[in-house]
């Protein structure tokens, strides 16, 4: 029997990964039914389905093609236990003042868990209302805790760029984005005209970093002395993306030469300071922020 393998994007966190399965005819946009981690779920199929040659370990199990039926139990769930859910579950944080902010829900398909998404500045001890919770819907409750850019991954639609935002659309993980990838690429360092909906560093900066650290590996760093076939100087600039330095001559005039042009250089004393820098921020700690994790919080977090 033919295998294949499908992208499909699912849950309220747009998480995307890819699933395989025995059905066949499954195309872009078809709202579909799998298996993951946390249990039977519904998503929509991304990109065009691959055939592939076996099964591979690990992965999680697309089921079936969504039918009239299963459609009918997710618009259930989405415009009518969700919404309920949340409204409750808002309501009796309020009554027992915890000091955590309701951001979303999320109904599993299968009904067998219920998640919900919360903000908040630290521990928070919300046992009482996860029993209360378990026993009013019948089913497995989590808290989940999320930090600022997940709130813009489930609240945000596009970014400055005007395309969908990328932790929205494929995105798996969140890594750290620094100061140092903004200062690389000679970006404005104005935080407002570099930063997501979620008011940390924009994620493409991160996308770009591996191009321009490749780029600058081969350029003399500024303070180096270099040589061509016509001219001497000190370099006071580098040109990343044209692969070119500018110079300074013994006379103060400069020049903008490419680095194919390179007879000799010389490390100057300048040079240095990249290193420093590069020490330093081994340093520091880097930006918080990041991915979806289970709240900081006492046992009995979960009730059957």
């Amino acid at each position: 029997m033919a295998k294949y393998l499908a992208s499909v994007r699912y849950g309220l966190m747009a998480t995307t990964e890819n699933f395989q399965t025995d059905e066949e005819g499954l195309a872009v946009g078809n709202t579909v039914i799998i298996k993951t981690e946390r249990g039977i779920e519904w998503g929509d199929i991304l990109h065009p389905v691959q055939q592939i040659d076996r099964e591979i370990k690990g992965l999680g199990q697309l089921l079936r093609a969504a039918t009239e039926t299963d459609l009918g139990i997710i618009k259930h769930i989405r415009e009518a236990k969700e919404p309920e859910e949340m409204s409750y579950c808002r309501k009796a944080v309020q009554e027992r003042k915890l000091p955590m902010r309701m951001v979303g829900v999320e109904h599993l398909f299968s009904s067998d868990k219920v998640i919900f998404y919360f903000l908040a500045d630290g521990r928070v001890d919300f046992r009482e209302l996860v029993k209360e919770l378990a026993r009013r819907y019948r089913t497995r409750i989590e808290m989940r805790q999320i930090g600022v850019r997940d709130e813009a991954r489930l609240l945000a639609d596009y970014e400055h760029c005007g395309r969908e935002l990328c932790c929205r659309t494929f995105l798996r993980s969140m890594e750290p984005v620094t100061m140092r990838m903004a200062k690389i690429q000679k970006t404005t360092l104005d935080p407002s005209k570099i930063s997501g909906h979620c008011g940390r560093l924009m994620c493409c900066l991160r996308f770009e970093d591996l191009v321009y650290t490749e780029l600058r590996k081969d350029l003399p760093r500024r303070g180096d002395f270099i040589r061509t076939a016509t001219m001497r100087g000190e370099v006071i600039n580098q040109h990343i993306i044209k692969q070119t330095v500018t110079i300074q001559l013994g006379d103060g005039a400069r020049e903008e030469i490419h680095i194919s042009e390179i007879l000799e250089r010389k490390p100057g004393k300048k040079s240095g300071r990249d290193e420093y820098e590069k020490r330093n921020e081994r340093k520091s700690p880097p930006p918080s922020g990041g991915g979806e994790k289970p709240a900081a919080a006492p046992s009995g977090s979960e009730e059957e």
